[in-house]
């Protein structure tokens, strides 16, 4: 099965190098590589050009955001199965992308995801926090739980059931899709027990305080809409654990 892996770029330079050779060193034998970036100033795309001939889709116009960047890239997919790495996110080594979509290949499951490291933004072996996705289930939406979205891949006929990201949101895009996908729809999944990604800290979603927030916020108004209802308060209960995801560090170092 062709598997298609977007990635979504906006002045990126920094750390989109990073990112594309993790994609490219994939033993997966048959990806579909597309880059999504929002009109970048700076050397993002000098960097993008210098893999051209390795890259099947390479688009940089203005959009509405990350998540409209990401609608582009699900619609211009020529693989069966679809995931979104993140222009500051790499994959653990070459053999991430085969494992993560094994259990779809072999028909177990419509979608997989795993755990991922959180690791410095200037030092990729120095460990923040560890995504543990093995506590999620969908009745764990309620409470702000998801599987960690950059391990998540899925089959695109799953997207066409859904439809596209919602660009209502800002932050929780992500959030509101997975639980359509995995709450409403209902298709399966299958977890796997090991990080395979590792995500720069400081994404859009943890940036700062007000920006954790609106996270929160835009998590209750999605949940709401798709009939799960939950409050404020019922989030901060998975905080306790967030933070025991420092201690697993010592584990990677």
């Amino acid at each position: 099965m062709k598997v298609s892996i977007i990635t979504v770029s906006f002045n990126s330079a920094a750390t989109i190098r990073d990112t594309i050779e993790s994609v490219l060193e994939q033993n997966y034998p048959n990806i579909d590589y597309l880059i999504i970036d929002g009109g970048s100033t700076d050397e993002t795309l000098s960097i993008i050009s210098e893999y051209d001939s390795r890259i099947a889709t390479v688009i940089s116009e203005r959009d509405l955001g990350i998540y409209d960047a990401m609608n582009k890239g699900i619609h211009l997919a020529s693989g069966e199965i679809i995931g979104i790495l993140n222009s500051d996110d790499i994959y653990m080594d070459k053999n991430s992308v085969t494992q993560l979509v094994a259990p779809i290949v072999e028909g177990k499951s419509e979608s997989a995801f795993a755990d991922l490291i959180v690791v410095s933004t200037n030092d990729l072996n120095k460990v923040v926090r560890y995504y543990d996705s093995s506590y999620f289930s969908p009745a764990m939406f309620r409470f702000g739980w998801m599987p960690a979205h950059p391990t998540f891949f899925v089959k695109k006929s799953c997207y066409a059931l859904v439809g596209d990201y919602s660009l209502d949101y800002k932050i929780a895009a992500d959030y509101e899709m997975l639980i359509r996908l995995l709450s409403i729809e209902g298709i399966s999944y299958t977890y796997i027990p090991k990080p395979l990604i590792k995500m720069r800290f400081g994404g859009a979603s943890s940036a700062n305080l007000g920006r954790v927030w609106r996270l929160n916020c835009e998590i209750v108004h999605a949940c709401r809409r798709n009939g799960i209802w939950t409050m404020l308060p019922l989030l901060l209960l998975k905080l306790p654990k967030k933070l025991a995801g420092r201690f697993f560090k010592r584990k990677f170092k």
